[in-house]
């Protein structure tokens, strides 16, 4: 901050500086100091740029001080280019190179090619890019300090390779002036950027350069020293130096090299102007060290004005001065004790340890010397201190820390002043402490001093313990600030109130346009109108006192007046209405009705109702109404007057105004058009609605009908008393008569008869009701479940979609968040397959190796039976490997070794399972480490490491972390490897390799049977099939025919060209048939293709995308077929098109042990695959297949389709959303991820991370980096497996261990609790004791149900979670809570709500829950808790028939290699069984088998021997050769005698000499100098021992 800049500073010596003295400065002249020398420093740096390129461009740059402007446009910056990579900027290619666009106009866009150009230039070289600076730093100006660090590093990159001078080191040397540094510095301080390390140049270059480049540039550098030292042995020595990279030198022109190289140099030396010799600094330091010892003031004089120093106006008077001071500074210099210099290095030590206690204590050493430390606040100095020393840690000084110090103490004291809030105590402290504040006014003091209480007050309640320097200092800036502003608004509204009552508007205008005013948009034409306006605003605000005086005082705000006159007074309106209503008149003199209309419409007249149909009527009107002024009133208060000949207006009353009495006023315009128009629109009135008038009327006339009706009832009405009584009076009679004789009737037995009849309906009512239901039971129970189903519905859906699902719909789904049996025994039973398919796939792949391997061994014995003893050895090695397998439990392993039971050997676990589980969830590691080894270690990798990682993507989880490392895998190989698109084609990409093995491999094996088995059986099952498009094979064909129908030999030739063969009619008329089936075949498999997109793996269709995309990130210019044509190739000539080649290496189809496919079946099965390989890439048939051009359309219409079935491949969704993966996927899981790997593996895993952790996590704070060093060293398999599990006498030690690295075990991947985060824990475990609380207490809300005493039936209804709890307790290991958890849950009900209270008030304060939204945060966890649930059992429902599939596919492959291996057992035993036979018979034969001699001059004769090394062919007769069989069956032992003295004697393998034979070595070595024919030696040895 400003303090580390106010206490620290770097001194420079500029030329002109003076020793200085041992005064002390200031902070601030420290800081000035500092400022000061760093633009000094980049201006030398500037000038040495600028020298070193007129060196190079032979032409005159910008000045110093304008050199960063005149870089701007990128011209020197291009011509640079062109003089260091000609090849690659030429002079045209320079935009505006004379500079003549950019002189007239300025910087033009197109500048920035220039700056494009020399960047690419610089790359094209091998400049390395950290140097390189963006081009925007050049064009804009932004950090013009690395433009010039760039070409410092240029330079030195350009000298190495011998192309440019040296760059000079000016530092120090020239001068510049005081204005010219202050100019520097305010630009560098506008960049506010740290300033590049010139100095570190050289070091970065070499790091960043390549051990060839360095190699080199340092040849280079012996190259030039030897031109120097003029001998010509020498300098052909240098450049016959391989490092030079120099071809064709020849040594008898060492002399003209010699001559013509320094004639060059020289030349180049030329070009530098001012270059300064290349003389040791330290030399010249120590011989002015030495004159002064001497007291030789001459000998002083010649060591300051030794070149190396580059000290100027050294002047020869002034030798005595010199010796003098320096001797009085060396003198002051040793003053400074052992005992000081000690206490610094400690202080220093402290500061950098950052422990605040240990450095106050080292502060208060007395040795120290420095001021008062107040140890109350240690953390202020440690925090400054430690700031004040940088990055880089320098040391202080005792200066430094002296200044530091004791500012820092005045800061302590002021703080705790502060705390006080003692106003007066804080306005000394102010005045009289060494603070050094600037711009402190002591009229401001108080204000400084409530400022300040109320920052230091925050500053608290924010956790900031202490104020800082700088935030005092900033404070007094900000109240200074303040106070200027108010003191100048004070006098800016004391100028506008005395404008007012002098009454002149342009005094007014006058104080409106002061700059302290701050009144924006005021217009000088509108003065007058300003004046009014301020008066009336006045006015009102007196009328509202009743007091004139205050009147001054109360308008401190002119702005807020001015507003309402701003939005009058918008000239441009008034001007418009004015103009408008000239017009109005003008058109009504004219008397044109249209024109009039035309007026009255316009905008600016701001008329209303103004109606096309009335355009007579106005003008007739307005021509009876009507000087050349026109007054308009406006707001009924404002006069604006409006000249009608010059068309503009004013604001005050001009001297000649006589109002036109003849012209139309707005008001009278407005009140013609109304009127007309209301007599207009009433006509139409009428005309409009004549059918309502007609209704109108005959609603009158009804009235009156009714009014009539209305009187004659009115007057039957007035009798209606009387009628009423007499109708009275007569219905009385009779209804009394008739009641008593009823009751008369009903009074005897009435209520029995009531009753019974009653009774009678209600059960029949009952009975029929009851029937109904009984009916219509089915359809109850329906309705029923629906309504209840419904509701559920709607409750689920409120769970799902709701923002805030309410706590009484979540406590309904609550009980789905509890672990039932079947989740158990789901979970096991997942675990169990899934540790059984990657099982059987290790086991598969083992089988599969080991039966290829037989396959070798097989062929080896049919070409000699010697062999058959290393084929049963082998065999019993596949059973002994098989019977082993099936015996190990891959998920125990060795309990003695790293899973044993001792602390160590736990945490090493623990550590493996945090290191995969960080490799497996984080697919860039392994992404970046495939790439970092060889691609055939990287395959092996991917084989063995990578796919066990994943288990064989044997679940969803483990598929899209296996998915997500191919797609970081593809993109980091298309970026770093991929330059041209058609590379993916052509090359051999090694993630593509492995994305297409996988998906053809166990998991998509399925998948590809679906796809392809049906049409491939058909083809296969199909005998008539006849596919053959190779002219010359029908020929012969035809030919054959003939000659088995005819039985004579044909007179046709049997060998002939292509040409010759189509120029039959016969074999072109088969080859047209044969292309017609083969259209026909490939049109069947093509369909079987296009319907299945589906059926494609989706990681298949997901890569391709993935593919398509990256590529098209790439190269945006490629055409969508291009893209495609690359899909294509991925998809099916790499995945599909092998299996329709080979059908039974691929398990398309069913075949028996032993079987094998017929030769036509394969040519079928090739014909149409290679059809479709062009028909995918749109590859058409040209020159070699002429034949096959007419198929060219045809493939052309294939294409068509296949580009559409490409795109619905690509068309898939992403895996989030395929495997429904987000970020709560693994917190409903059961059970932790398990995979299965072997010792050996786990040790080559930690060795590949540990030997790359640099290019995989480049960052040291990474968290690979820490479970590394947790991990240390690689360990051995001995210590993976444990004390005692190798005898150590063992003779077989070494195999037993590589057999046991193979043990396999099972680790259990975890997550570090890395800064584990307790409001995190706290919040899950308050979750499931809610869960609990709401399953047995119903209530509206979460704080109702725990402030609500549980009742005894609940406390009862509660033991079943405790039942449960303990259920949970003994479940398997994994899938069971921690113990922590459980003992929470135990707890009795009304304790689980009093911790739940306790819980939420700490997540409260942690800010996690809100008692304003009544924790509903929570609740919302638990609802999504719930949802990932429901989505984890669906999941894993599919897991568990997916791998029941995926292990019925691998047993079924088990079964067909157990099969292939019974098939090789019966063939062995059936040539065991022939041997056994010709046994006897060839017993005494071997029985007198004996050694067998030849010289080598024979052995050379039957071809066996080619050459012994050291050895004349006629001196080959005095070696003999004894070759004699040894007790092991194939082994033979052979003796080599020269002279007859024994030499030397091998052992030679007859199972050797078959592999060499089988691998195609023709010549192999014996005894290191005998070159012998392999084949001729197994002839040999067969002839002469086994007589064959």
């Amino acid at each position: 901050g400003n303090f580390t800049k106010l206490c620290f500073g770097l001194q420079f010596y500029e030329p002109h500086s003076a020793i200085v003295d041992d005064e002390r400065l200031s902070a601030e002249e420290m800081d000035e100091r500092r400022r000061q020398n760093l633009a000094y420093e980049y201006l030398c740096h500037l000038e040495e740029a600028k020298r070193w390129m007129e060196a190079c461009l032979e032409e005159e740059l910008p000045s110093t001080t304008d050199l960063e402007e005149g870089l701007r446009n990128g011209v020197f910056l291009g011509k640079l280019a062109k003089f260091f990579a000609p090849k690659m900027v030429s002079e045209k290619k320079i935009y505006d190179r004379d500079q003549a666009r950019y002189k007239h106009t300025g910087l033009h866009f197109r500048h920035t090619d220039n700056t494009v150009q020399w960047l690419r230039a610089m790359e094209s070289i091998g400049l390395p890019k950290i140097f390189y600076p963006e081009t925007t730093d050049v064009y804009d100006r932004k950090n013009m300090p690395k433009v010039i660090y760039c070409i410092h590093a240029l330079s030195l990159y350009l000298y190495k390779l011998g192309i440019a001078p040296q760059i000079q080191d000016l530092l120090g040397k020239v001068a510049f002036t005081d204005e010219e540094i202050s100019n520097m510095r305010k630009e560098l301080e506008k960049y506010g950027i740290q300033m590049p390390a010139f100095s570190k140049i050289g070091g970065i270059l070499a790091s960043e350069l390549s051990v060839d480049e360095a190699a080199l540039h340092a040849a280079v550098i012996a190259i030039n020293e030897a031109i120097d030292k003029g001998q010509a042995e020498v300098t052909m020595a240098s450049l016959q130096n391989p490092n030079a990279m120099l071809r064709n030198t020849q040594e008898e022109l060492a002399h003209d090299y010699q001559d013509t190289l320094s004639r060059a140099k020289r030349k180049k030396e030329a070009h530098a102007s001012g270059r300064v010799k290349p003389l040791t600094s330290l030399i010249a330091v120590q011989q002015v060290n030495q004159a002064i010892d001497a007291q030789d003031k001459e000998a002083l004089l010649a060591g300051l004005r030794l070149p190396a120093l580059g000290l100027l106006g050294i002047e020869e008077a002034n030798s005595q001065c010199y010796l003098v001071q320096f001797t009085s500074y060396r003198e002051h210099k040793s003053k400074v004790g052992p005992p000081k210099q000690e206490a610094m290095v400690t202080i220093n030590a402290a500061i950098r340890r950052a422990v605040p206690e240990e450095t106050v204590e080292q502060l208060q050493n007395p040795d120290a010397q420095l001021p008062i430390v107040y140890p109350t606040a240690a953390s202020l100095y440690q925090s400054e201190l430690f700031s004040l020393q940088g990055s880089s840690q320098v040391s202080l000084g005792h200066e430094e820390l002296c200044v530091a110090v004791e500012m820092l103490s005045a800061v302590a004291v002021l703080n705790d002043v502060l705390d006080t809030k003692d106003a007066s105590a804080v306005t000394e402290q102010l005045s009289h402490s060494p603070l050094g504040f600037s711009n402190i006014d002591h009229d401001n003091m108080q204000r400084y001093a409530d400022t300040l209480m109320s920052l230091r007050a925050e500053s608290l309640a924010q956790g900031q313990e202490f104020l800082t320097w700088n935030d005092v200092q900033k404070c007094i800036d900000t109240v200074n600030s303040q106070v200027h502003e108010e003191h100048e608004r004070v006098i800016a509204i004391a100028e506008i109130n005395e404008a007012l009552n002098s009454g002149d508007p342009e005094k007014t205008l006058a104080a409106l346009l002061l700059p302290t005013a701050k009144l924006q948009s005021i217009n000088p034409a509108t003065a007058k109108h300003y004046h009014n306006l301020l008066l009336h605003t006045k006015e009102l605000i007196c009328k509202v006192l009743q007091h004139y005086e205050l009147c001054f005082v109360l308008l401190i705000s002119p702005q807020s007046a001015l507003n309402p006159l701003s939005d009058l007074t918008t000239m441009p309106r008034v001007i418009a209405v004015a103009q408008a209503v000239a017009a109005i008149n003008l058109a009504v003199a004219v008397a044109d009705g249209e024109a009039t209309l035309a007026a009255l419409q316009a905008p600016g007249a701001g008329l209303r109702g103004v109606l096309a149909e009335c355009a007579g009527i106005y003008q007739t009107e307005l021509a009876q109404l009507g000087s050349l002024w026109v007054k308009h009133r406006i707001k009924e208060k404002y006069d604006y007057f409006y000249n009608l000949e010059t068309k503009e207006g004013t604001w005050v009353e001009p001297e000649d105004f006589i109002h036109d009495g003849t012209q139309l006023t707005k008001e009278d315009i407005q009140s013609v058009v109304s009127s007309v128009t209301a007599e207009y629109n009433r006509e139409q009135l009428w005309l409009a609605n004549e059918p309502i008038i007609i209704q109108l009327q005959a609603l009158i006339r009804g009235y009156l009908v009714r009014r009539a009706y209305n009187d004659r009832l009115k007057y039957f009405k007035q009798k209606e008393p009387s009628v009423i009584k007499l109708q009275a009076s007569w219905k009385g009679y009779k209804q009394r008569k008739a009641y008593k004789d009823r009751l008369y009737i009903f009074q005897s037995n009435v209520k029995t008869l009531q009753s019974l009849v009653k009774m009678w309906k209600a059960r029949r009512m009952y009975k029929k009701r009851l029937q109904y239901f009984e009916e219509h039971e089915k359809e109850i129970v329906k309705i029923q479940a629906f309504l209840k189903a419904n509701k559920a519905r709607d409750n689920y859906r409120t769970l799902t979609s709701a923002q805030d699902p309410p706590l009484s719909v979540v406590r309904k789904f609550v009980h789905l968040l509890e672990q039932s049996n079947l989740d158990m025994h789901e979970e096991q039973e997942v675990t169990r397959l899934r540790e059984q398919v990657v099982t059987k796939i290790r086991a598969n792949q083992q089988m599969e190796k080991d039966l290829n391997l037989m396959d070798i061994k097989i062929g080896l014995l049919v070409k000699n039976r010697i062999t058959l003893q290393d084929v049963v050895s082998h065999s019993k090695k596949m059973k002994s490997k098989k019977n082993k397998m099936s015996k190990e439990d891959p998920a125990t392993g060795d309990k003695q070794g790293i899973k044993g039971l001792s602390k160590g050997k736990r945490r090493k676990l623990e550590a493996y399972q945090h290191l995969f589980y960080l490799l497996q969830t984080n697919p860039s590691y392994l992404a970046k480490l495939i790439f970092q080894m060889p691609q055939n270690k990287s395959t092996k990798f991917m084989d063995t490491v990578i796919f066990t990682l994943y288990n064989y993507a044997s679940n969803q989880r483990e598929e899209y972390l296996l998915l997500k490392l191919f797609e970081s895998a593809l993109k980091e190989e298309i970026k770093s490897k991929v330059d041209q698109i058609q590379d993916i084609v052509t090359g051999n990409p090694t993630v593509i390799k492995m994305v297409v093995s996988f998906n053809r491999g166990a998991r998509g094996q399925n998948a590809m049977r679906l796809l392809l088995s049906p049409v491939v059986k058909e083809i296969i099952e199909d005998k008539s099939l006849g596919i053959n498009t190779n002219p010359i094979d029908i020929y012969k064909a035809w030919v054959n025919q003939l000659e088995t129908a005819t039985g004579e030999a044909s007179k046709l030739p049997y060998e002939v060209t292509a040409e010759q063969a189509l120029s039959h009619e016969e074999v072109r008329a088969r080859l047209e048939s044969s292309n017609q089936i083969l259209r026909s075949v490939t049109d069947k498999v093509l369909s079987s293709i296009m319907s299945s997109v589906d059926a494609i793996p989706y990681g298949m269709r997901y890569i391709a995308k993935i593919l398509k995309d990256t590529l098209l990130e790439k190269f945006p210019d490629a055409s969508e077929d291009d893209l495609l044509k690359i899909v294509g190739n991925l998809l099916y000539y790499r995945y599909m098109n092998p299996a329709i080649v080979a059908p039974d290496g691929f398990d398309i189809i069913d075949m028996t042990a032993g079987g094998q496919l017929h030769s036509d079946q394969r040519r079928n099965l090739g014909s149409v695959a290679k059809m479709l390989q062009h028909a995918a890439a749109n590859k058409l048939f040209e020159d070699g297949s002429d034949h096959l051009t007419p198929m060219n359309s045809y493939i052309s219409s294939t294409y068509r389709k296949f580009r559409a079935f490409f795109q619905a491949a690509c068309d898939v969704q992403t895996p989030e959303e395929k495997f429904n993966v987000d970020e709560y996927s693994d917190m409903v899981t059961l059970s932790k991820p398990v995979i299965y790997i072997s010792i050996e593996e786990i040790i080559n895993s930690h060795s590949l991370v540990l030997e790359h952790k640099e290019a995989i996590a480049p960052d040291h704070s990474d968290l690979l980096h820490e479970l590394l060093e947790d991990l240390g060293e690689v360990p051995d398999v001995e210590s993976m497996l444990g004390e005692g599990a190798v005898d150590p006498n063992d003779p077989n030690k070494e195999n037993t261990l590589s057999q046991l690295a193979k043990t396999e075990i099972s680790l259990t991947l975890t997550n570090k609790p890395h800064s584990l985060n307790i409001n995190t824990v706290l919040r899950n475990v308050t979750k499931k004791l809610i869960v609990d609380v709401v399953r047995i207490q119903p209530g509206e809300t979460l704080i109702d149900i725990l402030e609500t005493p549980a009742s005894a039936l609940q406390e009862t209804d509660h033991l079943m979670v405790e039942w449960q709890v303990a259920q949970d307790a003994t479940a398997p290991e994994g899938l069971k809570s921690s113990q922590g958890m459980q003992e929470e849950r135990q707890l009795p009900l009304e304790q689980k709500k009093r911790k739940i209270l306790r819980n939420l008030r700490t997540l409260e304060q942690a800010g996690l829950v809100s008692s304003a939204t009544k924790h509903q945060e929570l609740i919302n966890d638990i609802s999504r808790d719930i949802r990932n649930q429901r989505r984890y059992r669906q999941r894993r429902k599919a897991e568990l028939v997916k791998l029941q599939q995926t292990l019925s596919a691998l047993n079924s492959k088990a079964a067909f290699y157990q099969d292939q291996i019974n098939y090789y057992d019966t063939y062995i035993k059936t040539c065991l069984d022939n041997l056994n036979r010709k046994g006897e018979e060839k017993e005494s034969k071997k029985s007198k088998q004996q050694s067998v001699k030849y010289t080598a001059a024979r052995l050379h004769e039957k071809g066996v021997i080619l050459e012994i090394e050291g050895l004349q062919t006629n001196q080959l007769k005095n070696v003999m050769f004894d070759i004699s069989p040894c007790e092991e069956v194939g082994d033979f032992e052979i003796k080599a005698k020269f002279m007859g003295v024994q030499m030397e004697k091998v052992q030679l393998h007859f199972q050797d000499l078959l592999q060499l034979q089988y691998e195609g070595v023709a010549v192999m070595k014996m005894f290191d100098k005998a070159k012998v024919n392999v084949n001729l030696l197994i002839f040999l040895l067969n002839k002469k021992f086994y007589g064959k």
